[in-house]
């Protein structure tokens, strides 16, 4: 890829076309690798844009989803807690008795 072609005119023209040491079909190749390459390099420019600031848009809605998060832990909690009261105790009290310090003998 020559150095002259400024960054969009990769898209446009193929650079590599009629070049009399290839084929068209390594102009070909060479020129997605070529705009691949370029992807790439606007890809890494983005990242570094969005890594140098914060996005105080997106930083707001994840706030506002983090309180929405927390909201639905909560009644996800309570809706446990209900159906956990709900349910009708042991017929027998012994079922759940702890009997680990029981020391009396049993005939």
């Amino acid at each position: 890829m020559s150095s002259t072609l400024s960054d969009s005119s990769i898209y446009e023209a193929n650079p590599y076309e009629g070049h009399p040491n290839l084929s068209e079909l390594e102009a070909e190749v060479l020129w997605q690798y070529a705009k691949l390459s370029q992807n790439i390099k606007d890809l890494i420019a983005e990242t570094r844009r969005v890594s140098e600031a914060p996005d105080e848009k997106m930083l707001k809605q994840l706030r506002a989803l983090e309180v929405k998060m927390g909201l639905v832990l909560t009644l996800f909690k309570a809706s446990v807690w209900a159906v956990i009261n709900e349910q009708p105790m042991a017929d027998t009290p012994s079922a759940y008795a702890d009997t680990t310090a029981d020391d009396t003998i049993q005939h």
